[in-house]
């Protein structure tokens, strides 16, 4: 069983940075895949991005390529990511996600087994 916190959310203008921090619990952290995935009111819940575990592999959704980096720092337990130049586009909750292992489909929420509260993350124009 994992248990995911996330914090660093907030309201930022457009063009600005936020940190997206997500503490797991757990003594196999490194083992796990992690994943942000974000909703914004009426939508379904969308990949933004996946860390693979001991490896460090990264994937993006197409949107927030080379805006966003997803990170992780396993001997904290902890998965990050870090958000610049962001858009109102942008406005959702943000979860953390985890599944041990390999997921079948990195990019898909129901591959994970794990998720956290959620974060909300605004940007205004």
């Amino acid at each position: 069983q994992v248990q995911l916190v996330e914090s660093g959310g907030g309201s930022v203008q457009a063009g600005g940075s936020l940190r997206l921090s997500c503490a797991a619990t757990g003594r196999t952290f490194s083992s796990y895949y992690m994943g942000w995935f974000r909703q914004a009111p009426g939508k379904a819940r969308q990949f933004v991005a996946a860390i693979s575990g001991s490896e460090g592999r990264t994937y993006y959704t197409n949107s927030v390529k080379g805006r966003f980096t997803i990170s992780r720092d396993n001997a904290k337990n902890t998965v990050y990511l870090q958000m610049n130049s962001l858009k109102p586009e942008d406005t959702a909750v943000y979860y953390c996600a985890a599944k041990e292992g390999l997921p079948p489909n990195y990019a898909s929420r129901y591959a994970y087994d794990f998720w956290g509260q959620g974060t909300q993350v605004t940007v205004s124009s």
